[in-house]
């Protein structure tokens, strides 16, 4: 394909897309005193599914300290420097919530009463979205959906009282997205002071991850972004891989699961990583084959696109190979970028590996379905808008409540002829067709 010859000329009046491979960058926030007036939402990305849904339902509870601090990489053994923004680090930065249900301790899940949780779901209609309340200028997380649709009511009781800690197959799975990475990436420190500068190295990821696709046909943990019905919505692809012969196919995009038992999954869990997938999709199609909004993205996001950098991430851009002293020029940088690649593959993978030695187990190669997936997209959406009450599971997938933290005070499972306590009738939920 023509325009992904590295050298072509840009984009009308954009930056040179001409990169070298280079290493990625991670964040790594910590607490700070010393800027207290820097912004409390600093837009965050993790790499992991599991570890995701964990941290994100403490961003609303924790007022955010300011300074934050991010991982460059050193040169791998191929030579590619990605920027990644990793998981366990961001629990130091949380942002503030004016709810009083919403408790810091992640680990108090369960705490509240029948009635409290009652009264909480009776003043809800008061209140704002939950969109409003908990992803207000970060946007919308690729697993907020997921998980949304694994079941509406535990994301419900995620978001107001916390997240349970990992388990040990959760710390699994992110333990081997871990070993992943750094087949192709390893961390440096790099001081971040600033929401521009959280997003400058966030987009400096994708400009180099897909370099890295362009030059060596592999790249992992690449964040990508986009609109959904006029709301944003961000992810990491685990794995893309792009054939240097025949570039005409287009990019794979590809995601890993693990496993504690060595079979397949349940059709609903398949469900859920295939929705993972063709968000992925989504957003990597949108942003390249539409002009990126860069004004509309920072009008959402409350940032400057003439925001000087800081020395040191101008000296970390500048190991890449590029140039950038303000963030505009790096959203320039990632517009012409963006150009230059080609629409993925409507073929997407699912490979399930074994916990105990990453055996692979199977893969599933299943074709994207853009109208199931706005229908998921809608009704989930539907749901963060607070337009309705949160559904719960079909009678036909009940079997989640057995492994569900928040089992003992949701009120369906206070009934035991499965009527919805507040519809009268038996709760459900369309799970879409099977694909």
């Amino acid at each position: 394909m023509e325009k992904l010859v590295a050298g072509n000329p840009p984009c009308d009046q954009k930056p040179s897309c001409n990169v070298p491979s280079h290493p990625l960058i991670q964040l790594n926030n910590t607490l700070s005193h010393e800027l207290e007036s820097f912004p409390s939402q600093i837009p965050v990305e993790i790499v992991s599914e599991d570890e995701m849904a964990f941290i994100e339902a403490a961003l609303s509870s924790v007022a955010a300290a300011a300074a934050h601090r991010s991982l460059l990489s050193s040169p791998s053994r191929i030579q590619h420097r990605f920027l990644n923004l990793g998981g366990s680090v961001l629990r130091s930065c949380f942002s503030s919530s004016s709810s009083s249900s919403e408790v810091e301790d992640l680990g108090m899940v369960g705490s509240s009463s029948d009635v409290q949780w009652e009264e909480e779901v009776g003043n809800r209609s008061s209140k704002k979205s939950f969109l409003q309340r908990f992803r207000s200028g970060r946007g919308l997380m690729v697993t907020d959906i997921t998980n949304t649709e694994w079941c509406e009511k535990q994301m419900e009781f995620i978001l107001l009282h916390g997240q349970p800690k990992q388990t040990d197959a959760m710390k699994a799975g992110s333990s081997r997205h871990a070993e992943l990475e750094k087949e192709v990436v390893e961390r440096v420190a790099v001081p971040i002071k600033s929401s521009e500068e959280s997003w400058a190295i966030k987009l400096m990821n994708f400009i180099i991850g897909a370099n890295q696709l362009l030059f060596e046909g592999l790249t992992r943990e690449l964040p990508v972004l986009g609109v959904v019905d006029g709301i944003w919505m961000v992810g990491v692809i685990d794995e893309i891989r792009l054939s240097i012969n025949e570039l005409d196919a287009g990019p794979l995009l590809i995601d890993t699961k693990t496993r504690c038992t060595a079979r397949l999954p349940s059709e609903a869990q398949e469900r859920k990583s295939r929705l993972q997938l063709m968000c992925y999709k989504y957003l990597w199609d949108s942003v390249i084959t539409q002009d990126f909004p860069i004004m509309l993205f920072c009008d959402y996001f409350e940032l400057n696109p003439r925001y000087l950098l800081s020395d040191d991430i101008q000296q970390h851009i500048a190991t890449t190979g590029l140039q950038a002293k303000t963030f505009e020029d790096v959203l320039m940088q990632f517009s012409n970028t963006c150009c230059l690649l080609p629409p993925s593959q409507e073929q997407l993978l699912l490979r399930y590996e074994f916990q105990v030695d990453h055996s692979l187990i199977g893969e599933v190669s299943f074709a994207y379905d853009d109208e199931w997936l706005k229908s998921q997209l809608h009704q989930c959406l539907e749901f963060w808008l607070n337009k309705r009450e949160a559904n719960y599971v079909p009678n036909n997938e009940r079997w989640k409540c057995r492994f569900c933290t928040f089992s003992d005070i949701c009120p369906v499972n206070s009934y035991q002829s499965g009527a919805d306590p507040v519809l009268g009738h038996s709760p459900s939920i369309s799970s879409g067709v099977n694909l």
